[in-house]
C-alpha cells in the first residue's frame, strides 16, 4: 500500500533545509489535509474520524469534512497547557463509543515514536471498531509509519495554529518552543 502521497504530488512546502524546520502556513496546511483526504479514500472508506487531541483535531476536523463522515476526538497527550509534565503520552478521555462496530480512521498532525497513536489504537480497538486505520499529516523519517501520512522528514515543522501564541499584554509572540528555530 502506498502509504503517502501519490506519485507527482509536490507538496508546496517551504522548507529551509539549511535550519531543517519546515513552516506551514495555513494554505498549505490546507492542502496537505486535503491531499490527505484524497488518498485515504483511494484505499479505504471510514465511516468516523476521530483526531487525537489537541493538534490531531485539526487535520481530523478537515479530513471529516472532506470525506463527508462523523468526527470524534479523544485526548491524549505529554502536556498540561504549555508545559511537558509527563513522560509518555497519557489518555485523558476515551475513545468514543460511536466506534463499534464502525470503520474508524485514526488522525493526528505528526508521528515520531508512534507511541500516542499506538495508545489511540489501543484504546479504540477497546470498543471494537470492524476496522481501524492511522493518518497523520507529518511522519519522522525511520520511525513508527501510520497507514496513511502526507510528508515524511527529520525536519522540525512548525505547524501554522502553533507559531504565535498571547503573550504578556495579549499581542501575538513567537512560541517560546520556537524561538531557537524559527
Amino acid at each position: 500500500m502506498d502509504r503517502s502521497f501519490t506519485a507527482g504530488f509536490d507538496p508546496p512546502i517551504e522548507s529551509l533545509e539549511g535550519d531543517g524546520v519546515i513552516e506551514l502556513t495555513w494554505d498549505v496546511f490546507g492542502e496537505l489535509c486535503r491531499a490527505l483526504a484524497v488518498n485515504v479514500s483511494r484505499s479505504y472508506d471510514p465511516d468516523v474520524v476521530i483526531g487525537i487531541a489537541k493538534a490531531g483535531v485539526i487535520p481530523g476536523a478537515i479530513i471529516a469534512s472532506i470525506l463527508r463522515r462523523d468526527f470524534f476526538s479523544m485526548k491524549i497527550t505529554r502536556r498540561s497547557g504549555a508545559e511537558r509534565v509527563y513522560q509518555r503520552p497519557q489518555l485523558l478521555t476515551a475513545a468514543p463509543t460511536h466506534a463499534r462496530g464502525q470503520k474508524v480512521l485514526i488522525v493526528d498532525e505528526i508521528c515520531s515514536t508512534g507511541e500516542t497513536l499506538r495508545m489511540a489504537l489501543a484504546a479504540v480497538r477497546a470498543v471494537r471498531p470492524a476496522e481501524v486505520r492511522t493518518a497523520t499529516s507529518f511522519v519522522k523519517a525511520g520511525r513508527y509509519k501510520p497507514d496513511f501520512f502526507a510528508v515524511e522528514t527529520d525536519a522540525a515543522v512548525v505547524f501554522p495554529w502553533d507559531r504565535q501564541v498571547v503573550g504578556e499584554g495579549g499581542e501575538l509572540v513567537v512560541n517560546p518552543i520556537y524561538r531557537d528555530v524559527i
